[in-house]
């Protein structure tokens, strides 16, 4: 584990691709880093239901294929895959919208694990402009930090707490973060002075 939350970003690798119909609008959201903790600890960590709370959000529901949850105060939806210790597959509904959260756990050479995380959207075309793959990466990156403190180091406590989200460690990695994910889009092809101007769009949101 890194020595605190702003190194461990660059553990994260991000990737982003635009898939097949609309063109620009389907996107592929990727991330992926090596946990230091068993795969049979990764999966639970993500796939029991009472474990989640402890790194990420309060969540209900039933934690088999044909399932649903519900986040407390956030997304719900149906659970598609869950092949433990490798793979879980969800739809993302939230705000009227429905999109798809892939996670597959693999062993590394280590006795570690790698977690390889894909959010498939449909993307509104003027908010990606305005605000870039950041607008919901950095919240990624905060739920993979969230994970990797409980599994890695013992932590039964989200890291968003309103005191941290207020801290100059908080505007320090989601500043960070904002600028990861822009980079990560200029590497999939997109113009690097918007992707950056909706990076720090981005950031302010979030640091507000």
């Amino acid at each position: 584990m890194a020595d605190n939350e702003v190194d461990s970003l660059p553990l994260v690798t991000r990737t982003l691709s635009a898939l097949g119909g609309d063109v620009g609008k389907t996107r592929s959201l990727g991330m992926s880093r090596e946990l230091a903790a068993p795969i049979t600890t990764v999966w639970s960590a993500i796939a029991e239901l009472e474990r989640i709370p402890l790194w990420f959000m309060a969540v209900s529901g039933e934690a088999r294929p044909g399932g649903r949850y519900q986040l407390d105060g956030n997304a719900g939806g149906e659970i598609l895959v869950c092949e433990a210790p490798r793979m879980l597959g969800i739809t993302w509904e939230y705000g009227g919208k429905v999109s798809y959260v892939t996670i597959e756990l693999s062993e590394t050479a280590s006795g570690g694990t790698l977690f390889d995380f894909t959010h498939v959207a449909d993307v509104d075309l003027d908010r990606w402009t305005e605000y870039g793959p950041g607008a919901v990466g950095v919240g990624w990156d905060l739920g993979l930090l969230g994970l990797a403190r409980h599994v890695e180091l013992g932590i039964n406590t989200p890291i968003e707490t309103p005191e941290w989200s207020a801290s100059r460690q908080a505007k320090a990695f989601m500043a960070t973060s904002s600028d990861l994910w822009a980079q990560a889009a200029i590497n999939s092809g997109d113009d690097p002075e918007e992707a950056r101007a909706a990076a720090a769009r981005t950031t302010a949101a979030y640091t507000a």
